[in-house]
């Protein structure tokens, strides 16, 4: 298991632009996918952007696509999202996700507590 602590959400204008960490417990990092989640109130959690236990592979849901960028620092037990001209849509709440395997994937079985982005119009 991997615990995970996010942090560096906050409220911005549309065409802006945020950057999520996600800080990692334990010896393990480098053995889990990585990825980010979010939800919004009253809808399904889910998924963003992942990337493979080394860091060469990512992939993004098709409406962050060219916008958002994920990569992680396994040396320092970190994953980052950086978020580039947010959208009102982008709207939630941001969870940093685990899962231990070889593939990337878009289901994750640990995440963090998340973290508030909101996009004002």
């Amino acid at each position: 298991q991997v615990q995970l602590v996010e942090s560096g959400g906050g409220l911005v204008q549309a065409g802006g632009s945020l950057r999520l960490s996600c800080a990692a417990s334990g010896r393990t990092f480098s053995d889990y996918i990585m990825g980010w989640l979010r939800q919004a109130p009253g809808k399904e959690r889910e998924f963003v952007a992942g990337i493979s236990r080394g860091g060469t592979s990512t992939y993004y849901a098709d409406s962050v696509k060219g916008r958002f960028t994920i990569s992680r620092d396994n040396a320092k037990n970190t994953v980052i999202l950086q978020m580039d001209s947010l959208k009102p849509e982008d709207t939630a709440v941001y969870y940093c996700a685990a899962r231990a395997g070889l593939k990337i994937t878009t289901v994750y079985d640990y995440w963090g507590q998340g973290t508030q982005v909101t996009v004002s119009s």
